[in-house]
């Protein structure tokens, strides 16, 4: 008999399995607290339930969790990373970074990743499957569980592709920001995306309020094409479209994030061309010393480089930031530490 997966179930969804079983309303919302508030990893942690009950959700629910199997922490800026094993012997990779204001985690939704972006190690070994809501979760719990820490920001910016995985993570983000759980303020959620256009105008519509990060990484489609496939079905044009339609309905700003890569797209025309493009958007531009992947031949542009791409930006009225690399020596880009694993 194939299980049902409890910790994806809303708070409505739950109650009607418990009522279904003609069990009392209440019994859902105790439920509810041991899996979303205190993240439990099995049934027998739920002590407040009837013996009985606790071996009837045994027999037809599962909680899905991960474990720890690799713990990288960083001696530079206590940034640490996860290689966690799932309930089926896949491996996820997340990582926990420490700021002035907290803690924050970045987070895989899928199994590898079908864009092939060229630069990015989340595509070694190829898409497997989508990660559910309960996985998602899992990761977050796991990594306060170990660390002692309560997380209060999220990145959707670990290995797959979130827009890929839309149904998923629009309930893992219902989940996440409920106020009997986790209560992560939406405005403290990050999601990335390399351009699915289609899902962008979805998200819009929803107004969640959290912020859209879009990877765009070039000016022009020639130079998004080479490195990019998803730019060859929505091109910049499209994006672009969809990125001011959000901003517009949303009234959010839109993170574009742009890895710098040496003599490819870091040059003073690919500058001049890209605040062309964006220039009047509701927008901020996060620049990216692109990560060194073993299996990819790209480098990095050095910071003189990095520092005149950037004034040529705010010459043009846009906001511009560097990214600090945090785990420098642990690896902690998403994709290496897994894609090790599987050779």
């Amino acid at each position: 008999m194939t299980k049902t997966d409890i910790r994806s179930l809303n708070m409505a969804e739950l109650t009607a399995e418990i009522e279904k079983r003609g069990l009392p309303k209440f019994r859902a919302a105790q439920i509810f607290a041991w899996l979303y508030e205190k993240g439990v990893r099995s049934f027998s942690e739920m002590t407040n339930l009837p013996k009985n009950l606790r071996e009837t959700l045994e027999a037809e629910f599962e909680i899905k969790n991960c474990t720890i199997d690799t713990k990288l922490c960083s001696a530079v800026d206590d940034t640490v990373k996860y290689l966690f094993e799932l309930n089926d012997g896949e491996y996820i990779e997340s990582v926990v970074m420490k700021y002035k204001y907290g803690y924050t985690i970045c987070i895989s939704s899928q199994l590898g990743c079908k864009m092939g972006c060229s630069f990015c190690a989340s595509a070694i070994g190829g898409f497997q499957r989508h990660l559910t809501p309960s996985e998602m979760l899992s990761e977050i719990y796991t990594a306060q569980s170990d660390l002692g820490i309560r997380i209060s920001h999220i990145v959707l910016m670990g290995t797959g592709e979130p827009l890929d995985n839309y149904e998923n993570v629009m309930r893992f983000l219902e989940l996440v920001t409920d106020e009997k759980g986790l209560n992560i303020s939406m405005r403290h959620i990050s999601l990335s995306t390399c351009g699915v256009v289609p899902r962008i105008y979805d998200l819009a519509e929803k107004r969640l309020g959290l912020t859209l990060s879009v990877s765009l990484h070039a000016p022009n489609d020639k130079i998004r094409s080479q490195t990019m496939p998803v730019n060859q079905k929505w091109n910049i044009d499209e994006l672009l479209d969809a990125c001011r339609y959000y901003a517009k309905v949303t009234s959010r700003r839109i993170s574009f994030e742009y890895a710098m890569i040496d003599g490819f797209n870091d040059t003073d025309t690919c500058a001049m061309e890209l605040a062309s493009r964006l220039r009047g958007m509701l927008c901020h531009i996060n620049l990216i010393p692109v990560n060194t992947v073993r299996e990819k031949a790209y480098r990095k542009s050095n910071e003189d480089r990095i520092r005149r791409f950037s004034k040529i930006l705010e010459q043009n009225g846009l906001t511009v930031t560097v990214r600090r690399t945090l785990g420098s020596d642990i690896n902690a880009s998403c994709g290496q530490l897994r894609a090790s694993k599987r050779r």
